[in-house]
């Protein structure tokens, strides 16, 4: 008798569920990404049980009309080559079916994904190292939380391909020990802006966006200042040149790459302007 996968929507508990299972398999998840996670889409992240047990998870999370991504793609080890993965994997496709679908996928993934229909666009890198930064005493840098969300969450437009601000809200909101972050204003007007956030290992910063590499750079004193002496991780569209240059200045090293592939029409976004994605698992 054929085992009966159910697949059904992940909720609170599921996501932290999955987020074990991602730092399982390496990813270094932040403690608190699950919740900001779920705001994205709380319809775009599915489960697959047998009896009631968890074996499979994925997200498919739709932003605005036109573009959704896929992550958090992980079957159980005590359940991998049995079909599972595949079957929720189709089920997330669905979901997205019409949109312009995005994923970031390691190396020896792509030929798999590149078969569903996705082309490899550039290369995202993760950089890590010891922060050794000061953060400077700029009056143009501000601490997100101080009324400035609405600017935020519009200057964030133009580097991401659709609405995102449910998930904004979250991911930029200041806790008094895993997250804060910074804009930086200037005549009034947000000109860049990156949140720190504290994960199983250190603190990766993302996202990190930015009008001019010189604004970058306040930006990320600001932010590894904040956490000096300890692991700061940060993730690199490759096309950025400045970025990689920002990276080996303050001594990180590349630890780990994937792809970025699009399934549909690639978004046309700033790479030169963002210094640093905001997440592998949602874009």
């Amino acid at each position: 008798m054929a085992v009966q996968l159910n697949i059904r929507n992940l909720n609170a508990e599921d996501i932290q569920t999955a987020i074990d299972w991602a730092a399982n398999e390496g990813w270094n998840p932040g403690h608190e990404d699950g919740l900001a996670f779920l705001e994205a889409d709380r319809s775009g992240f599915f489960a697959g049980e047998i009896d009631g047990e968890l074996v499979t998870v994925i997200s498919g999370v739709r932003y605005g009309d036109g573009f959704g991504f896929i992550g958090l793609f992980i079957t159980h080890p005590d359940h991998r080559s049995k079909g599972h993965g595949q079957l929720v994997w189709d089920h997330a496709m669905t979901y997205l079916d019409g949109r312009t679908i995005g994923l970031d996928a390691v190396k020896e993934q792509t030929p798999r994904y590149a078969k569903h229909g996705f082309k490899p666009v550039y290369r995202n890198v993760r950089y890590a190292g010891i922060s050794m930064c000061d953060t400077p005493m700029d009056s143009r840098l501000t601490p997100l939380g101080q009324g400035l969300f609405p600017s935020v969450r519009d200057y964030d437009r133009k580097f991401f391909p659709d609405e995102r601000t449910d998930f904004l809200k979250l991911w930029t909101a200041p806790t008094a020990q895993t997250r804060r972050g910074f804009a930086f204003v200037e005549n009034g007007e947000v000109q860049g802006y990156g949140v720190l956030r504290q994960c199983l290992e250190g603190f990766k910063i993302g996202p990190l966006f930015a009008d001019t590499p010189e604004i970058a750079d306040t930006l990320f004193r600001a932010l590894a200042g904040q956490v000096k002496g300890q692991t700061i991780i940060l993730d690199i569209p490759e096309p950025n040149a400045a970025a990689l240059l920002l990276a080996e200045k303050y001594e990180l090293s590349p630890e780990f790459e994937t792809f970025r592939m699009y399934k549909g029409p690639a978004p046309e976004l700033p790479l030169d302007q963002k210094f640093g994605i905001t997440t592998f698992e949602l874009g």
